[in-house]
């Protein structure tokens, strides 16, 4: 990613990334400078925006990992108090 110093005035005409800036931004000035902290804003804002997003979406699935995760424990308790039950009745067998 290029730093903000190595593309010069944000603004003062075309950048340097092969493409046009565009009318107002070829003009450079302030029309052009304006332009170009519109675009620095906007795509800011942008991009809180995708990472609040992206942290509302992991934390419900770690929501739902943490459901699951306490339906699977018990799931295992039962399991466990069904082989302690199982193992009372093999030694009840076993004394007959």
């Amino acid at each position: 990613m290029c730093s903000p110093g190595s593309l010069g005035d944000l603004g003062a005409g075309s950048g340097k990334g092969g493409g046009g800036g565009g009318s107002i931004r070829d003009a450079g000035g302030a029309f052009g400078k304006l332009e170009a902290a519109r675009e620095d804003e906007y795509f800011h804002k942008l991009q809180r925006t995708q990472l609040k997003a992206m942290k509302e979406q992991l934390a419900r699935e770690i929501e739902h990992h943490e459901q699951q995760a306490g339906h699977h424990q018990d799931v295992i308790a039962r399991h466990q108090k069904r082989i302690e039950e199982l193992e009372k009745e093999a030694k009840k067998i076993v004394k007959e």
